[in-house]
C-alpha cells in the first residue's frame, strides 16, 4: 500500500500498490502491520457498505466523540464519491479544516480519516457503493454531526443535492455547538 499525507495532520489517501499481469492486478487494501507503522490505528470493529441510488445524494457530516470515536477507511467500490473530511480536533494544528478527495472504483482509493474527524460524501454517480472498515462501534449517545452546508466550512460539494436524510439536513452549525467538551466560538 501507498500512504499519501494530505493536509489534514493524520489523515491519509490510501493507494492500492498493484501487481499486475495479463490477468489483471493483485494488491493489499489493509494490513494491520502498515497501518501501525504509519503511526495509523488498525483495529477494524466493524464494516460498513452505504448505497446510492442517485448522483447528488449526500450523506455527512458524522463523527463519534470519545470513548466511541471511530477512525475509518473509506473506498469506493463502485461508481464515485466526493469524500470530505473535517477535523474535529481542538488541540490539533488543522482543527476546522477540511479537505475533500474524489474516490472512484476506477482509481481504487482509500482515505483513511483519523477519530474525531466528521465525514461525510457526496454520489457523483448513480448506483454508488462505499465500504467502510470503522475502528469503533457505532453508539449512537456518542454520535455527532454538522450541517454539509455549514457556511463557516463552505465545502463546495460538485454538485447540486439531490437526496439527504432529515438527520443530515438538521445537524447544527459549527457556531451553535460544543466539541469534545470546548465551546467553538470561543476558538473561531
Amino acid at each position: 500500500m501507498i500512504f499519501i499525507k494530505t493536509s489534514l495532520k493524520d489523515a491519509f489517501i490510501v493507494e492500492l500498490e498493484k501487481k499486475q499481469d495479463n490477468r489483471g492486478f493483485f494488491a493489499r487494501s489493509f494490513c494491520a502491520q502498515e497501518f501501525v507503522t504509519h503511526g495509523l490505528k488498525s483495529i477494524v470493529a466493524q464494516c460498513n457498505v452505504s448505497y446510492n441510488y442517485k448522483k447528488g445524494t449526500l450523506r455527512g457530516m458524522h463523527y463519534q466523540l470519545a470513548p466511541a470515536a471511530e477512525t475509518k477507511l473509506i473506498r469506493c467500490t463502485k461508481g464515485a464519491i466526493y469524500d470530505v473530511i473535517i477535523d474535529m480536533r481542538p488541540d490539533s494544528p488543522t482543527f476546522l479544516s477540511h479537505i475533500g478527495v474524489e474516490l472512484t472504483a476506477d482509481n481504487h482509493r482509500a482515505l483513511y480519516v483519523p477519530e474525531l474527524f466528521a465525514h461525510g460524501y457526496q454520489a457523483l454517480t448513480d448506483d454508488a457503493e462505499v465500504v467502510y472498515q470503522v475502528g469503533e462501534f457505532y453508539t449512537p449517545g456518542y454520535e455527532r454531526g454538522l450541517r454539509y452546508d455549514d457556511p463557516f466550512f463552505n465545502i463546495e460539494w460538485p454538485l447540486e443535492v439531490t437526496e439527504i436524510s432529515e438527520k443530515d439536513l438538521n445537524w447544527p452549525l459549527l457556531s451553535m455547538m460544543p466539541v469534545g467538551g470546548v465551546e467553538i466560538e470561543a476558538k473561531v
